[in-house]
Protein backbone atom coordinates (compact mmCIF):
# COMPACT_ATOMS: atom_id res chain seq x y z
CA UNK A 1 0.00 0.00 0.00
CA UNK A 2 1.49 3.61 -0.71
CA UNK A 3 2.27 5.44 1.48
CA UNK A 4 0.43 9.10 0.78
CA UNK A 5 -1.27 10.77 3.50
CA UNK A 6 -0.62 8.50 6.55
CA UNK A 7 3.22 10.67 7.11
CA UNK A 8 4.90 8.04 9.81
CA UNK A 9 6.51 4.92 9.22
CA UNK A 10 5.27 3.72 12.89
CA UNK A 11 1.68 2.31 12.59
CA UNK A 12 0.90 3.35 16.26
CA UNK A 13 1.62 6.70 15.76
CA UNK A 14 -0.26 6.92 12.34
CA UNK A 15 -3.31 9.06 11.09
CA UNK A 16 -4.61 5.61 9.93
CA UNK A 17 -3.87 4.11 13.39
CA UNK A 18 -5.74 7.08 14.76
CA UNK A 19 -8.69 7.14 12.72
CA UNK A 20 -9.25 3.56 12.91
CA UNK A 21 -9.63 3.70 17.10
CA UNK A 22 -12.43 6.56 16.35
CA UNK A 23 -14.46 4.16 14.39
CA UNK A 24 -13.39 0.73 15.56
CA UNK A 25 -16.10 -1.39 16.46
CA UNK A 26 -18.68 -3.11 15.59
CA UNK A 27 -21.50 -0.24 15.21
CA UNK A 28 -19.79 3.22 15.15
CA UNK A 29 -19.68 2.90 11.19
CA UNK A 30 -23.31 2.06 10.96
CA UNK A 31 -24.50 5.00 13.76
CA UNK A 32 -22.48 7.16 11.37
CA UNK A 33 -24.45 6.43 8.51
CA UNK A 34 -27.89 6.49 9.82
CA UNK A 35 -27.14 9.75 11.84
CA UNK A 36 -26.08 10.93 8.35
CA UNK A 37 -28.96 9.49 6.68
CA UNK A 38 -31.35 11.02 9.15
CA UNK A 39 -29.86 14.53 9.92
CA UNK A 40 -30.32 16.98 11.87
CA UNK A 41 -30.64 14.28 14.41
CA UNK A 42 -32.47 10.66 15.51
CA UNK A 43 -34.08 10.08 18.53
CA UNK A 44 -32.31 6.60 20.79
CA UNK A 45 -35.09 4.38 19.70
CA UNK A 46 -35.27 5.10 16.07
CA UNK A 47 -31.30 4.31 16.21
CA UNK A 48 -31.77 1.33 17.88
CA UNK A 49 -34.68 0.19 15.31
CA UNK A 50 -32.90 1.10 12.03
CA UNK A 51 -29.60 -0.79 13.61
CA UNK A 52 -31.05 -4.71 13.77
CA UNK A 53 -29.34 -6.56 16.52
CA UNK A 54 -27.61 -3.85 19.01
CA UNK A 55 -28.57 -3.99 22.89
CA UNK A 56 -29.74 -1.50 24.34
CA UNK A 57 -26.63 -1.50 26.22
CA UNK A 58 -24.26 -1.39 23.46
CA UNK A 59 -26.37 1.21 21.41
CA UNK A 60 -25.69 3.34 24.95
CA UNK A 61 -22.16 2.43 25.04
CA UNK A 62 -21.19 3.35 21.96
CA UNK A 63 -23.20 6.68 22.03
CA UNK A 64 -21.20 7.97 24.63
CA UNK A 65 -18.11 6.79 23.17
CA UNK A 66 -18.73 8.77 20.15
CA UNK A 67 -19.73 11.58 21.89
CA UNK A 68 -16.75 11.60 24.07
CA UNK A 69 -14.47 11.52 20.74
CA UNK A 70 -16.65 14.63 19.36
CA UNK A 71 -18.44 12.99 16.69
CA UNK A 72 -21.84 13.24 17.95
CA UNK A 73 -23.69 15.48 20.10
CA UNK A 74 -26.17 14.57 22.61
CA UNK A 75 -29.29 17.08 22.86
CA UNK A 76 -31.43 15.82 25.93
CA UNK A 77 -34.63 17.73 26.53
CA UNK A 78 -36.10 18.58 29.78
CA UNK A 79 -39.40 16.77 29.35
CA UNK A 80 -41.49 13.33 30.89
CA UNK A 81 -41.28 11.14 29.18
CA UNK A 82 -37.59 11.73 28.82
CA UNK A 83 -36.05 13.19 24.81
CA UNK A 84 -32.76 12.72 23.75
CA UNK A 85 -32.00 13.16 19.88
CA UNK A 86 -28.09 12.32 18.61
CA UNK A 87 -26.86 14.08 15.63
CA UNK A 88 -23.40 14.70 13.75
CA UNK A 89 -21.70 17.14 14.96
CA UNK A 90 -18.08 18.43 12.12
CA UNK A 91 -15.70 16.08 13.09
CA UNK A 92 -18.54 13.04 12.55
CA UNK A 93 -19.87 14.72 9.22
CA UNK A 94 -15.58 15.26 8.05
CA UNK A 95 -16.27 11.26 8.31
CA UNK A 96 -18.80 10.96 5.70
CA UNK A 97 -16.75 10.99 2.74
CA UNK A 98 -15.40 7.92 3.87
CA UNK A 99 -18.39 6.37 4.39
CA UNK A 100 -19.41 7.35 0.93
CA UNK A 101 -15.60 5.73 -0.31
CA UNK A 102 -16.49 2.90 1.46
CA UNK A 103 -20.17 2.43 -0.25
CA UNK A 104 -19.27 3.13 -3.60
CA UNK A 105 -16.34 0.04 -3.25
CA UNK A 106 -18.75 -1.76 -1.83
CA UNK A 107 -21.48 -0.95 -4.74
CA UNK A 108 -18.11 -1.71 -7.37
CA UNK A 109 -17.35 -5.05 -5.93
CA UNK A 110 -20.29 -6.56 -4.41
CA UNK A 111 -20.45 -8.70 -6.94
CA UNK A 112 -17.45 -9.94 -7.45
CA UNK A 113 -16.78 -13.94 -7.14
CA UNK A 114 -14.21 -15.28 -4.62
CA UNK A 115 -11.36 -17.63 -6.40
Amino acid sequence: MENNHCGEDNFENSGFNYTLSIIRGKYKIVILYWLNENQPSMRFNELKRSIKGISFKTLSNTLKEMEKDKLIFRKEYPQIPPKVEYGLLERGKSLVPILDMLCQWGNKHKEDKLA
